[in-house]
């Protein structure tokens, strides 16, 4: 297989290292699946993408998301990445500021907002339901939430792509300091077929609104620096509890700072559509030499 060019993506980072890895195969045109699969597993990033051409006109192109073990249809962090390497490898070019990215998930737009370093690209979510709310919403919810204050809106489970628990947290201060039971969110994750948990803050920041720690117990990660799809799923609830409150147009976040990490993303907010994004960095560009076999 002739070299490929290769990038190592920091997504999401307010600050260079702060951000979510992805490494993003260019051209897997000829990969088989069996390929795919074990080139992920073999980077052991939490994703690994795969551009291809789109099998419709409507898409500037197509994605495929693995983790080491399987492929999913969607995740945040992947497609804001692998539309920042479509656009930096010449294979995209927005159309009236929007990219179209096929994915498991059908055709999402990413819109493109800016040029180079600044640029921030923000992805529409799939679409949200709220499947449960309240304390009792689940058995092992207890567990879960145990040595934490809650703040104003009850926990829920939020459905869009992935599936997350979310609770909001009394303040900022209390969530970043929290030590939460791994096992209990994996009890909780596993019995209810989601990701595990998100829990959030509201802060007085002037550079952010929202503190976010996301615990994806489900997929067997402790936690995650910067998590595109559960945030979308956060400003889908707030959206729906609070419809006229604070943060009813939108926000930003910050993420990671717990885990040695400093991310920031965006969440806009519109009458039709949840957006979440930010910014993506190349942190290697190099060529892959990779038979697969």
């Amino acid at each position: 297989m002739a070299p490929i060019r290769y990038l190592h993506l920091d997504v999401f980072a307010a600050v260079c290292g702060g951000g979510n890895h992805l490494g993003v195969v260019t051209d897997a045109r000829g990969w088989s699946d069996e390929q795919m699969q074990r080139f992920a597993r073999w980077t052991a990033l939490v994703e690994t993408t795969f551009l291809l051409p789109p099998s419709t006109p409507r898409a500037s192109y197509r994605v495929r998301i693995f983790t080491p073990q399987r492929e999913i249809p969607f995740a945040g962090h992947p497609s804001v990445g692998s539309a920042h390497a479509a656009l930096a490898c010449g294979l995209a070019q927005p159309v009236d500021g929007t990219l179209w990215q096929e994915c498991g998930a059908g055709v999402l737009p990413i819109r493109v907002e800016g040029d180079g370093e600044a640029r921030d690209l923000l992805l529409k979510s799939p679409g949200e339901r709220v499947v449960a709310t309240g304390r009792e919403a689940h058995p092992l919810l207890a567990a879960t939430l145990g040595g934490i204050e809650l703040g104003k809106l009850p926990p829920a489970l939020v459905d869009g792509g992935r599936r997350w628990w979310l609770a909001e947290v009394a303040d900022e201060a209390s969530l970043r300091g929290w030590l939460p039971d791994h096992s209990a969110i994996g009890a909780l994750a596993r019995a209810t077929d989601s990701m595990g948990l998100c829990a959030f803050a509201r802060s007085d920041s002037g550079d952010y609104q929202l503190v976010v720690r996301a615990f994806p117990a489900g997929v067997g990660i402790v936690e995650d620096p910067a998590s595109g799809a559960a945030n979308g799923l956060i400003a889908a609830y707030i959206a729906h509890a609070e419809p006229h409150g604070p943060l009813a147009r939108g926000y930003a976040i910050s993420q990671g700072r717990e885990m040695g990490h400093d991310a920031r993303l965006l969440a806009r907010i519109e009458p039709d559509a949840i957006w979440v994004g930010g910014r993506a960095r190349t942190v290697v560009d190099g060529l892959l030499h990779w038979n697969g076999t």
